[in-house]
């Protein structure tokens, strides 16, 4: 097939005071999220005057794929569409099919699997080209790039300089990746597969990158749990991480966020905030690695992906672990793949 567009799909995020209850209400729509939890978490982007850096940092990314295809003579015109924040997806592929957009591909800003890092691009493809109607153009999907040589190379240039700015050889290398609740996790990737695709993922990425840098010990700890107390989550979460690394006599972290392609709030308030307040209340050293997406190997990697679709490429791997999350028009990459667990039934004032 040819391809005439790439839409690079991310999440999104508010970009001034205004848009953060409005943003935040999209993020958690249906989810039964009490209005006193999303004041909490709204504060945390008041703190930064309401404004995630994540939208700056796609449009940034997006520049240099554009760069980068011009420099490969690959003509393919690149929009940008999220989840939850303008500009919305449903919106983008509209314009796309008022530019005559008819086959594009599709970038999703995450590495993994599982239903919130894949299968919920998968939905958004599938909702928005639903509000275009008939005229909406094919959408095929890239796939996860968990392992790909160039974004461990990133991540692992990353570590090395969080070292060298460290100043401390034996600091402890953590590596931490958003959590998911315990029975998602179980559900993610196709059933034959055994599930637990995204934590397995997390955790290959992790061992890459830190055998690219020589690291031998290191953890994989998680961030950002939400949800009622009651719903187990991935853990340790990364604060009480520190807390038990203190404990064992640890003086110094170097902190991987290795379930992240860029900065958002969330990595900046759970690490560079909460976790790393917490190492300086306990007298430990904290240094937070960079995301790779500012990195221009994070532009190269997307144009392979490309050239995998367009001119049929290698693929480059470099782990045996299972690479899904390629999809035609928001269709699962196989049955049952991900499946969004059911959430448990929120109580009602009587």
């Amino acid at each position: 097939m040819d391809y005439d567009a790439l839409l690079w799909l991310s999440f999104g995020g508010p970009e001034g005071p205004d848009d953060v209850m409005p943003f935040l209400e999209n993020v958690t729509r249906g989810r039964g999220v009490p209005p006193e939890r999303l004041a909490e978490v709204a504060e945390h982007y008041h703190h930064f005057g309401g404004v995630s850096p994540i939208n700056r940092l796609n449009r940034e990314a997006i520049a240099a794929v554009e760069s980068e295809l011009a420099a490969q003579n690959i003509d393919l015109p690149v929009y940008f569409g999220n989840r939850n924040w303008h500009p919305m997806v449903e919106d983008t592929v509209a314009r796309m099919a008022a530019d005559g957009v008819r086959h594009a591909l599709v970038f999703s800003t995450s590495a993994y699997g599982g239903y919130s890092a894949c299968r919920q691009y998968d939905e958004d493809i599938r909702r928005a080209r639903a509000a275009v109607g008939d005229g909406a153009p094919q959408l095929v999907k890239l796939r996860q790039f968990f392992d790909h040589p160039l974004f461990i190379a990133a991540f692992a240039d990353g570590v090395r300089k969080a070292y060298e700015q460290m100043g401390d050889p034996t600091a402890r290398l953590v590596f931490v990746a958003h959590s998911v609740p315990t029975a998602a996790d179980a559900a993610s990737g196709p059933p034959e597969e055994g599930g637990h695709r995204y934590s397995r993922q997390v955790a290959e990425a992790s061992r890459l990158v830190a055998a690219e840098v020589g690291v031998d010990t290191y953890d994989v700890v998680w961030q950002s749990r939400s949800g009622p107390p009651q719903v187990p989550w991935l853990e340790p979460d990364i604060v009480d991480h520190i807390d038990a690394l203190h404990e064992a006599g640890v003086k110094a972290v170097v902190c991987c966020p290795i379930g992240f392609v860029s900065d958002h709030l969330e990595v900046i308030w759970d690490l560079d905030n909460e976790a790393a307040e917490r190492a300086t209340e306990l007298g430990m050293s904290f240094v937070r690695s960079a995301t790779p997406n500012s990195d221009p190997r994070f532009a190269q990697l997307v144009v392979e992906l490309i050239r995998e679709q367009t001119e049929n490429a290698p693929v480059r791997k470099l782990s045996e672990l299972v690479t899904g999350g390629d999809t035609a028009n928001g269709e699962p990459c196989a049955v049952r793949c991900c499946e969004p667990v059911p959430r448990p039934a929120v109580a009602q004032n009587a």
